[in-house]
């Protein structure tokens, strides 16, 4: 009575294999194609207005005092992650994250292309971290660790490829591409951590801060208080915090309920 069973549990592992397979290829594919499609765009080149900021008040000795300041909470989200005990693709997510308060506190002292480039490469190593995880943690543990390495190399070449012909759209791409990328590996692979929910949330909280940025000026203008790119420093590191308190408080899955 026992080997008609196993042969039905076999049988029923081989129908979730074909499908599973298939989920594989949907991802590479979309890399590819969404790489291939840089070539259709026109050089973009840097805006020289960007640095042109809505606050640049100078309080303290600092010149753009709330936009250095609100770089503090990265700073802090970054150091607590760094005391985590995990692996390599979470330690460089906090690495990021802790640097990225640095440079970028250290661009708004004083903006330029050359400083942007301080507060833009630890960004990338973020968001190429990030996209590791859940390659990681969702599609297959080996294959994770070992795209880390690759996926960080190419964050940086995107900046050197700015840095030297002026061209943003690979690093258009190391940006918006984990934004795409994150959702659909979510949907089409089971979880292996409990948190799912924390990292919708810290997807939204940062398209907020991509908006706050875009109104910059009209939010500065509407309150007298804080410009939009404070704003979007703040809501940035808000979501940054619910990743830090979702790698604290998340629990695996069994895998009786990843099935």
């Amino acid at each position: 009575m026992a080997f008609p069973r196993a042969t039905a549990r076999q049988g029923k592992y081989r129908l979730r294999a074909t499908p599973f397979k298939g989920r594989l290829l949907v991802f590479p594919g979309v890399a590819a194609l969404s790489l291939a499609g840089l070539f259709l765009l026109p050089l973009i080149a840097q805006d020289q207005g960007y640095h042109q900021f809505a606050d640049q008040r100078l309080l303290f000795a600092t010149p753009n005092f709330w936009n250095v300041v609100s770089n503090i909470p990265f700073v802090v989200i970054g150091a607590a992650g760094l005391h985590l005990r995990a692996g390599a693709s979470i330690r460089v997510i906090f690495l990021g994250i802790f640097l990225a308060g640095l440079g970028s506190a250290y661009y708004h002292w004083n903006p330029s292309d050359a400083a942007l480039f301080w507060d833009r490469l630890p960004m990338t190593l973020t968001f190429m971290a990030i996209l590791a995880n859940a390659i990681e943690e969702r599609v297959d543990a080996k294959a994770g660790a070992i795209l880390l390495w690759p996926l960080l190399a190419l964050g940086i070449v995107s900046l050197l490829i700015w840095r030297s012909t002026g061209d943003l759209r690979l690093y258009g791409w190391v940006q918006f591409f984990p934004i795409l990328a994150l959702p659909l590996l979510f949907w089409l692979f089971p979880p292996t951590y409990t948190g799912t929910a924390n990292w919708l949330v810290a997807g939204a909280l940062y398209v907020a801060a991509k908006v706050f940025e875009f109104f910059d000026g009209p939010v500065m203008s509407a309150g007298h208080v804080l410009s939009g790119h404070t704003l979007k420093h703040l809501t940035a590191a808000a979501a940054c915090f619910v990743i830090l308190r979702n790698f604290q408080m998340r629990q695996p899955v069994s895998a009786a309920t990843r099935s």
